[in-house]
């Protein structure tokens, strides 16, 4: 299967350019996991090609990421916590649970969203809970081009080093992407049973 989105990744850059990019990336930040560790190095392959430019490849994908993550954002904002207060209980999900949310993004929230973005896995969910937790829109757009553009850019730059080996690059964060995820898995067990040695209480 991940040849098949690297063949459809690369297709639609080779015919679309910066605008294929942007399109890409605005997918993945719109919680499709569609994997930027194969859109950004593929197109700095294309940069030591002399077809495109590294700076406005990393530009696109930063733009990209901001509209996709805007979808995911105004999801959380509008729709997110009414409904999470209405069903969360159904996954363990508590008042004092979103308060916390709430406070974290408070005092947390611009470095949350910075660091977030630069992070397998978790770039492409990140958007929601800041809109749950009603971050300001301004400092979410600005964290998150500045996180993606620095991530956008590094990937591009590996691209471009490893020229026509760029698709290595693939592999090797696929097996990153498995040990974050292992990670989180862990912690939603923790999550789980904390809440329901609670509920028992």
């Amino acid at each position: 299967m991940l040849e098949h989105i690297a063949g459809l990744i690369t297709t639609v850059i080779a015919h679309l350019g910066y605008a294929g990019v942007a399109l890409l990336m605005a997918i993945e930040s719109a919680c499709i996991p569609l994997p930027s560790e194969i859109i950004m190095p593929f197109s700095g392959f294309l940069v030591s090609t002399g077809t495109l430019s590294l700076w406005l490849v990393a530009l696109a994908g930063a733009a990209g990421s901001v509209v996709g993550s805007l979808v995911a954002y105004w999801v959380g904002l509008w729709g997110g916590r009414p409904l999470v207060e209405r069903y969360g209980k159904y996954l363990l999900i508590t008042h004092h649970d979103l308060d916390l949310a709430d406070r974290w993004f408070t005092r947390h929230g611009d470095i949350t969203i910075l660091i977030g973005r630069m992070l397998p896995v978790v770039r492409t969910f990140i958007a929601f809970p800041a809109g749950v937790a009603r971050m300001p829109l301004w400092r979410f757009n600005l964290y998150t081009f500045i996180g993606s553009y620095i991530w956008c850019w590094g990937l591009a730059w590996i691209g471009l080093k490893l020229g026509q080996h760029w698709n290595t690059l693939g592999g090797w964060f696929h097996r990153f992407d498995a040990v974050i995820t292992i990670i989180l898995l862990a912690g939603v067990i923790w999550y789980v049973r904390r809440h329901l040695r609670l509920l028992r209480r």
